[in-house]
């Protein structure tokens, strides 16, 4: 599996990608994780939003999206982390947290990083610097707990 990591302004989004990204984010968070909820929220066209993608040839395998500091009260905030089904066990959400902590480098150079990871994940997320912020809290029923990268 080859990935080509593509990371865009919301702007230079085709409408392609972006169908892809809405198809995807259904698939795993509304189908497969079973939460009800209205996925596009409002910030995926707003302020500086960026959307890392991991693409296989045509197919979408992993993504995640960058929403700017200034929109966020100061840190840049990861979010709708997810890899597909097809493209699971095999390192992609390491390469795509590296591609992820790059590109917010890149955009805003020194700024906190946040994130609301599933609780189970605070050892993955810890690789990369992330420590606690906050208290467990239940989101669609998974226990979530809230990280910073500073």
């Amino acid at each position: 599996m080859t990935i080509e990591w593509v990371c865009k302004h919301h702007s230079d989004l085709g409408l392609e990608q972006l169908y892809a990204i809405l198809k995807l984010r259904s698939e795993v968070f509304v189908v497969e994780q079973r939460c009800a909820y209205l996925d596009p929220d409002g910030q995926d066209l707003d302020g500086d939003t960026c959307h890392l993608m991991g693409w296989d040839g045509d197919q979408l395998v992993a993504y995640l999206r960058l929403l700017d500091p200034e929109s966020q009260g100061g840190d840049v905030v990861i979010g709708r982390v997810l890899t597909a089904p097809a493209g699971r066990g095999k390192g992609l959400g390491h390469e795509m947290m590296e591609q992820a902590l790059k590109q917010a480098q890149r955009r805003w150079p020194e700024v906190p990083i946040y994130l609301s990871a599933q609780a189970h994940l605070q050892g993955y997320y810890g690789r990369y610097g992330f420590v606690v912020a906050g208290e467990e809290y239940l989101e669609d029923d998974i226990p979530h707990i809230g990280m910073r990268r500073s």
